[in-house]
């Protein structure tokens, strides 16, 4: 880092400390940085909604910690000194090669909360402290190849193929910060708290005071965020030194999926090993699915009336198998894999349909479904709501079909139906 940029960052992380962080807490801001915390972390929040459990939550795309390091050193954020190891030898010759006062040994996994983890190799933790370059390869060998688990991973955990050895830098004064796209702001939202290094969603809900936005650039940071079209850029901790030197300790960047065509660099790093089968299955259909405990498959289209559609079967007693969104301009084709998604989840035990026709032409969703009803042999009680453009032709396709097909006038009846279904 340069003299001028160093000393612009370091300038700029002064004004996300406590000393400033009394005048900055106004609650506009501390309004528009929740916002932006509930957008960053939306999977998670609405996982929580629909009180069911992902397999694995992740649908758009994010990387390892590591990769979004390289990333901020191509940019020119500083970072602390990091090899990337696949074996335990690996591991303990990077650790050699650091030659540093102290090392961190960190488990790349996409779930958070690895501190806390557990092995099933009987290993406590995600993140280990040592001095010793030996105990490196030790440690690394009861991490790779074994399952971590923790409050953000399915309940056997993700196996671990990769770890990161890292110099660990003493930290004088840290802080959260982050960037991110705010829809009310209509833009970029910086984001920072005093209480760095912790879960940032508590302090969100809290102590709002200590959250706000910042009133400088961090300029590399911010150059990363627009030059690679992120939709989140968080650093946690962000901290001084002893030193005075300002390094990002820990890095997520997750990327704006429409941006591919111009990001194949970064979207070629895309490791697909840790997506649920099924979600990944979807995502070539552009279907947004995300698996759930209940037995009550969800077809839909759009977002807030897929969780609106699980918050009404959750009503009347019911538990949804999953979240499944169709999006706007549906084909048949994409109605018939959406069945067989949902067909082959052993879990099912009725579907319900639920379509407000905007964009979406009731039609091309009735063909679609007595297409999958027949080739697929459809064995489960089938609920169908139906509203919108072509609504009168998609009810006709569905009547005149012959299949035991149960209609249903609105959303409220379709769930109470569905769950009739299970019950007799």
């Amino acid at each position: 880092m340069n003299g001028s940029a160093y000393t612009h960052t370091r300038s700029s992380l002064h004004h996300l400390f406590p000393v400033f962080s009394v005048n900055m807490a106004a609650s506009m801001a501390s309004q528009a940085a929740a916002r932006g915390l509930r957008t960053a972390t939306s999977k998670r929040f609405l996982l929580d909604k629909l009180k069911g459990t992902c397999s694995t939550p992740r649908r758009w795309l994010n990387l390892q910690e590591y990769q979004s390091k390289k990333l901020m050193q191509e940019s020119g954020v500083a970072v602390q000194r990091f090899y990337v190891a696949d074996t335990a030898s690996e591991a303990l010759e990077a650790a050699k090669r650091l030659n540093a006062k102290e090392i961190v040994l960190k488990a790349q996994i996409l779930a958070g909360g690895r501190g806390k983890g557990v092995f099933d190799s009987g290993l406590k933790g995600g993140v280990h402290l040592t001095k010793d370059p030996a105990v490196v390869g030790e440690l690394a060998n009861k991490m790779l190849g074994f399952n971590l688990t923790t409050k953000q991973t399915p309940k056997d955990g993700v196996k671990v193929k990769t770890v990161m050895v890292a110099e660990a830098l003493d930290i004088s004064r840290e802080t959260y910060f982050a960037i991110l796209m705010d829809r009310a702001c209509n833009g970029p939202v910086m984001v920072g708290s005093p209480q760095g290094g912790v879960d940032i969603e508590e302090v969100a809900a809290s102590s709002p005071e200590l959250i706000f936005k910042a009133a400088d650039q961090i300029k590399r940071l911010y150059d990363l965020f627009l030059k690679v079209d992120a939709t989140q850029v968080e650093v946690n901790p962000l901290g001084e030194t002893p030193e005075g030197q300002v390094v990002c300790f820990d890095a997520k960047i997750n990327f704006d999926d429409n941006a591919e065509f111009r990001q194949k660099a970064v979207f070629a790093m895309d490791d697909m090993t840790e997506s649920d089968p099924t979600e990944t299955e979807a995502a070539k259909w552009d279907l947004k699915y995300i698996g759930l405990d209940g037995n009550i498959a969800c077809f839909v289209n759009g977002a807030g009336l897929a969780m609106a559609t699980c918050d009404i079967i959750d009503l009347h007693g019911g538990k949804p198998a999953n979240f499944l969104d169709l999006g706007g301009g549906v084909k048949e084709r994409q109605v018939y894999e959406a069945f067989k998604l949902l067909t082959a989840d052993p879990k099912v035990e009725a579907i319900l349909v639920n379509i407000f026709g905007g964009i979406v032409n009731c039609a091309i969703i009735a063909n679609g479904i007595t297409k999958a009803c027949r080739e697929l042999e459809l064995k489960v009680p089938l609920v169908v709501r139906l509203e919108g453009t072509n609504v009168h032709e998609a009810k006709r396709i569905l009547t005149e079909s012959g299949l035991p097909i149960t209609p249903a006038e609105n959303l409220d009846d379709a769930a109470k139906k569905a769950v009739a279904a299970i019950r007799k």
